[in-house]
């Protein structure tokens, strides 16, 4: 990870938002975009990583994110916060046009699609195992899609 001022205050940010929150197998949640940071290659990309979930799933806001990061990683984290009630398909095809959200949204999804991390989950079917393979199938080819050009279907 690449550690800057922007940086340290991401990680710091995001560890007192996400403090007290689990995934799915009971790991600290702040793993998860502590993993996805580690994979970036410049500050821009490592602060949107360690905030990508910070507006969609706790009480941090985008104005107040604004008031601390430039332009570029607030977009980019506006991108990745899925809106209730927008399709989660629409929401992927939207963060194509930004390089920042669609390189952290690729690292995201290959890590949600990693089933070694639900070891041991006892409410994790394979029913469900096989929508998530999917849904992540589907929203890694519409991010790696170079025209733009993929069938509209939900």
């Amino acid at each position: 990870m690449i550690y800057m001022q922007l940086t340290n205050r991401a990680m710091r940010i995001a560890y007192e938002a996400h403090h007290g929150q689990t995934d799915q197998s009971g790991q600290p949640y702040i793993f998860h975009p502590y993993h996805l940071a580690e994979q970036m290659t410049d500050e821009t990309t490592v602060c949107v990583a360690l905030l990508h979930d910070v507006v969609e799933d706790t009480a941090v806001t985008l104005e107040e994110l604004e008031k601390e990061f430039p332009a570029e990683v607030t977009e980019a984290v506006r991108l990745l916060t899925h809106e209730e009630g927008t399709d989660y398909f629409e929401y992927v095809r939207n963060i194509r046009q930004n390089p920042v959200a669609k390189a952290v949204k690729l690292a995201d999804i290959a890590h949600n699609s990693d089933e070694t991390r639900l070891s041991g989950c006892e409410n994790v079917t394979e029913e469900g195992l096989a929508f998530w393979r999917e849904k992540y199938a589907r929203a890694r080819a519409i991010l790696e899609e170079a025209g733009g050009c993929e069938i509209l279907r939900n």
